[in-house]
C-alpha cells in the first residue's frame, strides 16, 4: 500500500504541474494607469520556462523557473538603460488563478492572473 501512495503522488505531480501551461493574463496598477501582464508559461516536470513582456514591448524569458505543487518560482532579468537588475518571483496556483508576488527595488508588489 506505501508504495502505491509513493507511485500515485510521483505520478500526480507531472498531471498538477501541466496546468500552469498556457497563456495567463492580468493587469497592475503602473504610474500610468493599469498595465496589462501577460505570461506564457510552459512545464517539463518540474523546470518552468516561459515568457512575458516588458514595459518596452520586448519578450522577456523566465530564467531558474521551478514548480512545487501548486508553487511556482522564476527570475526575470530586465535591462533599465544598461543597468541589469534581476526580480526574483513567487506564485501560489489555484485553479486558474496565479497570484504573484516579486519584489522591486525594495517595494513589495503583487499581483493576479487568471488562465486564458
Amino acid at each position: 500500500m506505501h508504495r502505491f501512495l509513493i507511485l500515485a503522488a510521483l505520478l500526480a505531480a507531472p498531471i498538477f504541474a501541466a496546468d500552469i501551461d498556457g497563456k495567463w493574463t492580468g493587469t497592475i496598477d503602473g504610474a500610468g494607469g493599469p498595465m496589462q501582464l501577460v505570461y506564457n508559461f510552459k512545464a517539463d516536470g518540474a523546470t518552468l520556462t516561459g515568457t512575458t513582456t516588458g514595459p518596452d514591448g520586448a519578450e522577456i524569458k523566465l530564467a531558474d523557473g521551478k514548480i512545487d505543487g501548486n508553487n511556482i518560482s522564476f527570475t526575470l532579468n530586465l535591462d533599465f538603460g544598461g543597468m541589469p537588475f534581476s526580480m526574483a518571483c513567487k506564485g501560489v496556483m489555484s485553479g486558474k488563478d496565479l497570484k504573484i508576488t516579486t519584489d522591486f527595488a525594495g517595494m513589495p508588489i503583487e499581483f493576479n492572473l487568471k488562465k486564458s
